[in-house]
């Protein structure tokens, strides 16, 4: 599977808001530095994930990005199919058709069991794994 650029800044985009607390609407220009994404490609990649349903945004003072629905229910491989179109299969060549095709079915199956809420619920337990606890 041959995911593209644009589609690894947009699952950053969407774990970014996915790890906000409360779900409140981010800014762009906070996404894109920490996630280190050019800020006019991420407004493109936020604008097409709002048509595909992902993320939803709000004007004012308060605006920005949010989930357009829980982490639980956004899965890491509908984002990549959106941007990227179906995986293409592997063509090979003669033994190994059956190993690629077993190899892109694993990563299918990662991916299209992947939620947001897991890799942000990961990620803040590996955060909180490494405070240092500097007692004298």
């Amino acid at each position: 599977m041959k995911i593209s650029v644009k589609a690894e800044y947009a699952l950053q985009a969407v774990f970014d808001l996915a790890t906000q607390p409360g779900g409140a609407a981010v800014r762009i220009a906070d996404i894109a530095r920490r996630q280190g994404i050019p800020q006019k490609f991420l407004e493109l990649i936020l604008s097409n994930l709002k048509q595909g349903g992902f993320v939803e945004s709000r004007r004012g003072a308060d605006g920005g990005y949010m989930l357009a629905k829980p982490a639980s229910q956004l899965i890491v491989a509908d984002i990549i199919r959106h941007l990227d179109g179906p995986s293409e299969r592997r063509t090979s060549t003669a033994g190994f058709e059956d190993m690629w095709k077993n190899v892109d079915e694993a990563v299918d199956s990662i991916l299209g069991h992947t939620t947001f809420e897991q890799l942000a619920d990961n990620w803040k337990a590996k955060q909180s794994q490494y405070i240092a606890n500097w007692e004298i």
